[in-house]
């Protein structure tokens, strides 16, 4: 399975200080927007992801994230010419994903506890898979109405009188099928290619399941200031509560295994003047019994 992070958009919710830096490129607490998306792939065993970006943006996310190597996996670039609806993802990244299943992750969401490897079915997937999350207030998301079994029975988007309080987070789980569908689709009234039509395709065919995520894991969006305060006190108030990050990209990847201690250093040194350049070496303090950090 594949993944791809879609980090395009104008953020016109966040002008005017998305009119000279991408959303994803602006901080929650300690880290760029973008590491958490990116660390939750990895976490769930991603190793080849394509990050896709505006064209006026591509520089700053390569400079930052560069290949992957750094961190034992595969980072490719697609660009979003126009933002033309989150569909758009898969015409975008069809020939990066050659045929296999895909995750793709909004780039603006931010997620933490949250394990989908036992939903991914690895290159025999069929369907689609999304998640359910409890909100108090389902009529500004779209909401997915399933049953006992998991089917889904209805998504609608923003309804006035919804049919559930489980809206649906920005994590979606597709078979190969997902690049067919959304070259079939056409685009909506307000002319993007709807990630809610290829959801209703899935479940048109009677292949569209959904899985609620757990009181433990947290879904949180940053598509406006306020939410961006937000997600930034919950990061701060774990990770100073725990000692442990959240979004940590390059202990992501020390974890998996994708790179050795002495790599994980390299990583670390040039970042010793700040807080998570000394989280790092924590860790490898921690490994050697001389740390605080579990």
């Amino acid at each position: 399975m594949r993944g791809i992070i879609l980090a395009g958009g104008t953020g016109t919710r966040l002008w005017p200080v998305t009119r000279s830096v991408s959303k994803q490129l602006m901080p929650v607490f300690d880290k760029p927007m973008i590491y958490y998306p990116l660390s939750v792939l990895i976490d769930n065993g991603i190793r080849e992801i394509m990050i896709i970006t505006t064209p006026r943006e591509h520089d700053q996310f390569r400079g930052l994230l560069g290949d992957g190597s750094q961190w034992g996996i595969r980072i490719e670039y697609g660009l979003q010419e126009r933002p033309e609806g989150i569909a758009q993802a898969f015409l975008i990244a069809e020939r990066f994903l050659d045929g296999r299943p895909v995750v793709l992750i909004l780039g603006d969401n931010l997620f933490h506890g949250i394990d989908f490897r036992d939903r991914t079915g690895g290159p025999e997937m069929t369907g689609g898979h999304i998640f359910a999350y409890p909100v108090v207030d389902p009529s500004a998301y779209g909401v997915v109405e399933f049953d006992e079994s998991g089917h889904v029975l209805s998504i609608v988007e923003k309804p006035r009188n919804p049919l559930s309080r489980y809206a649906v987070p920005g994590l979606y789980l597709y078979d190969a099928d997902v690049v067919k569908i959304a070259q079939s689709l056409t685009p909506s009234a307000r002319g993007e290619l709807e990630i809610t039509a290829v959801n209703e395709e899935y479940r048109r065919r009677g292949t569209l399941t959904v899985s609620v995520l757990g009181r433990g894991a947290v879904w949180l969006d940053t598509g406006t200031f306020s939410d961006l305060v937000h997600a930034a006190e919950y990061v701060r108030v774990i990770e100073q509560r725990q000692g442990l990050k959240v979004g940590c990209v390059d202990e992501s990847a020390w974890r998996a295994g994708l790179i050795t201690d002495d790599q994980l250093r390299s990583l670390a040194d040039p970042l010793t003047r700040s807080g998570y350049g000394e989280y790092l070496h924590g860790l490898l303090e921690w490994r050697t019994g001389t740390g605080r950090i579990a």
